[in-house]
């Protein structure tokens, strides 16, 4: 996700409690196509954090003594490494090292739905659901939440894509996908929240944003990675 939607995404959380009444009951987001498919991502867990002593002041560490150092055809070694601070930074390295678990691969689903702005005003946020709703019970249905940085130019149609570890096993066995031809669910994806540039909002009246808060927090508390465009809720 780019820099420029971490802003307002920080924002949502403060002003999402809030029901707004929307101008037009239907947003102005039209999904094109929809689906979703089983796959493999790999986890890599975040190395712990410690505390690394700061270096002991040394002449060597002057500008002048430092590049003479880096210009040393002979490579000599850097004296920091031998300080009393440096071992123990080096140490301290290997400890955090050790804790830190191996990535590993787990099963996960990829949902994925296309969108046209259909507004005169480009859409920065958006929340949205996939659901799969069981035929012979309506009320039976499992939902997949997902907030995404969309940045979609009015008049213009956007691919989402969006990762969980969740399919749609509460409404039937992900194993019995391939038993027959015929579906054994119904699927849709509605449109929940839509944030436009210029701070307006449209909000579904059937959503309940409370639903979400937390998942939200836990959605925007960590950094977003260059080229991530939505996260589970």
């Amino acid at each position: 996700m780019k820099a420029l939607l971490l802003f307002p995404l920080l924002l949502t959380l403060v002003v999402m409690g809030q029901n707004p009444s929307p101008s037009q009951e239907r947003s102005s987001v039209t999904v094109v196509g929809f689906k979703w498919s089983r796959n493999h991502q790999t986890i890599k867990p975040t190395p712990a954090q410690g505390i690394t002593p700061a270096r002991e002041m040394m002449a060597i560490n002057k500008n002048y003594q430092r590049n003479a150092r880096a210009n040393d055809p002979t490579y000599a070694r850097d004296p920091n490494e031998d300080t009393i601070d440096g071992r123990s930074a080096a140490l301290e390295k290997i400890v955090q090292e050790s804790r830190t678990p191996n990535a590993k691969t787990v099963d996960a689903f990829a949902y994925m739905v296309r969108i046209q702005n259909t507004s005169k005003k480009a859409i920065e946020i958006l929340f949205w659901e996939y659901q799969f709703v069981d035929p012979s019970n309506p009320a039976n249905v499992a939902r997949r939440q997902f907030l995404c940085g969309a940045n979609v130019k009015p008049d213009k149609e956007k691919e989402l894509q969006a990762f969980s570890l969740l399919g749609p096993t509460d409404v039937v066995s992900v194993g019995n996908l391939a038993s027959g031809s015929e579906k054994v669910f119904q699927e849709k994806v509605v449109i929940n929240r839509v944030e436009y540039a210029g701070g307006s909002v449209w909000q579904r009246k059937e959503w309940n944003s409370a639903e979400i808060k937390l998942t939200y927090q836990r959605a925007v508390a960590t950094p977003w990675q260059a080229g991530e465009m939505c996260r589970g809720l």
